[in-house]
């Protein structure tokens, strides 16, 4: 299948983390990165959900508080994204085409500054699109548990499949990576 013919390296997170609120922002300035592009989707709310809740609020508002710029980045509809980021001062796009390059350049231009792809964070909750997408272009990357896998689309479903084929062959020949980012957590 598919996952046979694609590098497992490309596939390998530089961290997992359970959820988007798990993950240490402050440590990431401390590294030098500078913006977040993240995805939306079943890694900040459900599709279920349309508006971004308080929590979430708070959190990008923390984020941005200690100096890292926030976007928004999602292969889901414009509609969608606009929907969410209606009532806030945060940028997005939708129809990102992850994992091609172009949705990460395309996000990258709403910031009015000029980042170096070292200073770049991609946070997400798929294998095959989040992560395979920053490592091609080269940013740092996360990968979190979904939120709700139940109301996936039908193509998110097909991604699923080849991610679990994608794992196993992650653990076959890279073993140490897929231990210390403890990926046997993924959900």
């Amino acid at each position: 299948m598919i996952h046979k013919l694609l590098k497992t390296k490309k596939f390998i997170p530089n961290e997992f983390h359970d959820t988007f609120f798990d993950i240490d922002f402050n440590k990431l300035y401390q590294k030098g990165y500078r913006v977040i592009l993240t995805d939306l989707d079943n890694t900040l709310v459900t599709y279920e959900e349309y508006i971004p809740t308080e929590k979430i609020m708070n959190k990008l508002d923390s984020i941005r508080n200690i100096g890292i710029e926030v976007f928004i980045m999602s292969n889901n509809h414009p509609p969608r994204i606009d929907k969410f980021l209606e009532g806030t001062d945060y940028l997005g796009i939708g129809d990102a085409k992850k994992p091609l390059k172009s949705g990460i350049k395309r996000a990258l231009k709403l910031s009015k500054n000029q980042y170096s792809v070292n200073e770049v964070v991609v946070i997400g909750d798929q294998l095959m699109t989040d992560v395979y997408g920053a490592n091609r272009f080269g940013a740092y990357n996360i990968l979190v548990n979904p939120l709700k896998r139940k109301t996936e689309k039908w193509y998110t479903r097909l991604n699923r499949k080849i991610e679990v084929k994608m794992l196993e062959k992650i653990k076959r020949k890279n073993i140490k990576e897929y231990n210390e980012l403890n990926l046997s957590k993924r959900v």
